[in-house]
């Protein structure tokens, strides 16, 4: 074996072993970096427009606003970091205090005719119910059995013989379940490893085949690839196979389980 077989293996290790440790830090300097910018500079923005207005009405010592503007964003009186660290947690309280808010009958009451006031303008009307749509699905909280092990499916979306992994994300169209005769529904197929782009097929209900999975263990083996693949309760998988030297593959292969109806 050479030095070049040997890179390759030991680069392949380091590199399946810091991988996941490389990706989940990624993941976290984006949602710093989206809190910053979204959310945390206009909110120190806003911190220096109230410091000059309790200024401006005698409410606090007179200061130029070149001087307050130099106190946040110069790095001379207050680190970079450090207003980024304030922006990002009042960004975190920000949000917090947004699902409190909306929480409660009231707070949602008024959210919803903001939501409607927004949606009379014609460009945000075509963009923002199918953002809303994904967002709610992904993030908003679920009531109990919503996505329960039946709402992961299996479905024959493009080949009669092959099966597709998908979410059912509600019923069919009722055109389509009046013209079909048939109870339809909608199932969201994802890709690999991108989990969260993919497809919307429309299927009768008697072709979908319910999974006994959770939602978490179908994301965790698309986002894999089939890898991570979870096993019913109770069920390890079997030793590996000691292939005798000379022997063929098909001899050494444990015999295909029978599928249970």
């Amino acid at each position: 074996m050479g030095f070049a077989e040997d890179f390759r293996r030991f680069f392949l290790r380091g590199l399946a072993a810091l991988l996941p440790t490389l990706i989940t830090l990624w993941l976290v300097v984006w949602v710093w970096n989206f809190l910053w910018e979204s959310l945390g500079q206009h909110i120190i923005s806003a911190i220096i427009w109230v410091w000059y207005r309790l200024v401006s009405w005698n409410l606090m010592e007179w200061q130029p606003l070149v001087q307050m503007r130099r106190y946040w964003w110069s790095g001379q009186e207050l680190p970079l970091w450090v207003v980024k660290l304030i922006g990002v947690g009042l960004s975190i309280l920000l949000v917090y205090i947004v699902g409190l808010f909306v929480g409660n009958l009231i707070g949602r009451t008024v959210w919803r005719m903001a939501e409607r006031q927004v949606m009379r303008i014609p460009m945000i009307r075509a963009i923002y119910p199918a953002i809303k749509q994904v967002t709610d699905f992904i993030l908003a909280p679920r009531k109990a059995g919503q996505f329960d092990q039946s709402r992961v499916v299996a479905v024959h979306a493009r080949d009669p013989n092959v099966w597709s992994i998908g979410l059912v994300t509600g019923t069919g169209l009722r055109p389509l379940t009046e013209m079909a005769g048939g109870e339809m529904v909608t199932v969201f197929i994802p890709s690999s490893p991108t989990a969260f782009s993919g497809y919307v097929v429309v299927a009768p209900r008697e072709s979908v085949v319910e999974l006994p999975l959770k939602v978490e263990e179908a994301m965790r083996m698309l986002v894999s690839g089939g890898v991570v693949a979870p096993l019913p309760e109770g069920v390890s998988l079997p030793p590996p196979v000691q292939q005798a030297e000379g022997s063929s593959l098909a001899a050494a292969a444990p015999p295909a389980q029978e599928r249970v109806a």
